[in-house]
């Protein structure tokens, strides 16, 4: 398999500084040290100031659940309340002052009698112990009110755990390759410091806080395993696999990484053809079972298991945008959030001292690149930067790793560990000028589409903020 590096080992402490320097770097200490307390401190801090934006600040529609949010939480909303998944009732009331005139959602209506629901229902299953206990305690709340706000709300919050278990699961991935240290400021720079931050904290209820975390939970089990060939383990990856694709059906190729070990491994051969096939058999069967509720509840919403609810024209396999894609102004990945331009850089490194995992990660990357510059709208609608590439995130983090392992900066921890938290603070001022523009303080903040809003003013919004509060120009 493998010609990489042995398993590397922890590093050194850091050299104890004096003065202000000493200062600065205890709190990274801290955090390198107890990483998953860490990142679930950062994940509480995300549930806090969710709830109290949409309990105490709600939106001027009145609704917790927006946007594309709407049709995912419909699949739970109907299911547990009506007991099937005819939307009819849900979309009049998640729509509020809609009609049948008014709304393409309300209007349309498949070819079995329903109202159509293009979302997976992947989500809806993750959120439904948070939802079904919050309705255990609330009961059915009145439309409009602040406990109907807290009864949605309650996905948001599934959502913010399961993006800190995938921060989590991203660390636990990265450590099996690289340091404690780099595992940690990877997956923490990507998860704040790419947009997988905004599905964290202002949108939880779209599908991306839960495609990161079962991606990562993907990606440990697969490095953990991978030279290995028990069909208990090929049950694991299908099973992880089929979740992952039930969250986000685009994901799925994340099943080609351990597809590509067992023909690696037959090609070299390291394993029998015959055991190769048979591993992949079995890891293809366990994920079809466990995509078998996205078979059933397209049956029951379009009568056939089988389609692309988007139509055929959602994707163009022959026009794909990429340079668009991942430096356009307009939600490019690497322009929206320039640290996971660092982190792709970090892939040759990943390349170089594990040379497979490495070139199954690019081949997956490039993949996820052209599948996501060949839907129609690549630049995906009102988003916060690329949100498509969340759930492929610690992919990015493996490369992020590398980077932060290699030298210079694993002689230097300290400064890897400030830079990190530079382009988190960087990113977190780019959602502020974002969810301001969004909140309504245009005269502010306007929306970010020239190189000087995208890359400069989120410096001096902090500035803007503080002379608006004083009373200031």
């Amino acid at each position: 398999m493998d010609t990489a590096a042995p398993h590397p080992r922890e590093d050194d402490p850091t050299p104890r500084g004096v003065g202000w320097r000493r200062l600065l770097a205890a709190p990274a200490e801290a955090a390198e040290r107890r990483p998953l307390a860490a990142l679930a401190l950062i994940g509480l801090c995300c549930a806090l100031v969710y709830l109290t934006g949409v309990l105490l600040v709600p939106s001027r529609a009145g609704r917790v659940i927006n946007g594309d949010a709407i049709q995912y939480f419909a699949y739970l909303q109907s299911a547990v309340a009506d007991g099937d998944l005819d939307f009819t009732n849900d979309y009049q009331q998640l729509y509020r002052n809609s009609t049948p005139e008014t709304n393409v959602w309300l209007r349309n209506r498949t070819s079995a009698g329903r109202p159509v629901n293009m979302m997976s229902v992947g989500p809806a299953l993750l959120w439904s112990p948070f939802y079904v206990a919050a309705r255990a305690v609330m009961g059915t709340p009145g439309p409009g009110t602040r406990a109907e706000a807290a009864l949605q709300s309650s996905v948001g919050l599934a959502g913010i755990v399961y993006a800190t278990l995938g921060a989590w699961f991203t660390f636990f991935a990265c450590r099996l390759l690289y340091s404690r240290r780099a595992a940690f400021w990877a997956s923490l720079v990507v998860w704040l410091g790419g947009p997988a931050i905004y599905y964290s904290l202002v949108s939880p209820a779209y599908s991306h806080a839960t495609s990161m975390c079962a991606v990562a939970a993907f990606a440990w089990a697969w490095l953990a395993t991978r030279d290995r060939f028990a069909l208990g383990h090929a049950l694991l990856l299908g099973a992880l696999g089929g979740l992952v694709a039930l969250v986000r059906w685009q994901d799925a190729i994340v099943l080609l990484l351990p597809v590509g070990d067992a023909a690696w491994a037959a090609w070299r051969g390291e394993r029998r053809p015959s055991t190769a096939c048979l591993h992949v058999v079995v890891m293809g069967v366990a994920s079809i079972v466990a995509f078998a509720p996205q078979l059933a509840a397209w049956q029951a919403i379009y009568g056939t298991p089988v389609l692309v609810p988007q139509g055929v024209g959602f994707m163009r396999w022959t026009e794909p945008a990429v340079l668009s894609v991942l430096f356009s102004l307009r939600h490019g990945l690497f322009s929206w959030t320039p640290a996971l331009l660092v982190a792709a850089a970090g892939i040759p490194l990943l390349i170089g001292r594990h040379r497979q995992v490495g070139w199954l990660v690019l081949l997956l990357l490039a993949l996820a690149v052209y599948i996501n510059a060949s839907v129609v709208d690549w630049w995906a609608g009102a988003a916060f930067g690329a949100r498509r590439f969340v759930g492929v995130g610690v992919f990015f983090a493996l490369g992020m790793s590398a980077v932060l392992d290699a030298r210079p900066l694993a002689s230097r921890p300290t400064t890897a560990a400030w830079l990190s938290v530079a382009a988190v603070a960087y990113n977190l001022l780019f959602v502020l000028q974002y969810q301001l523009f969004m909140r309504g303080m245009r005269d502010l903040v306007p929306y970010p589409s020239t190189l000087q809003q995208v890359f400069v003013d989120r410096l001096w919004l902090p500035v803007q903020l503080l002379m608006r509060w004083i009373g200031g120009p």
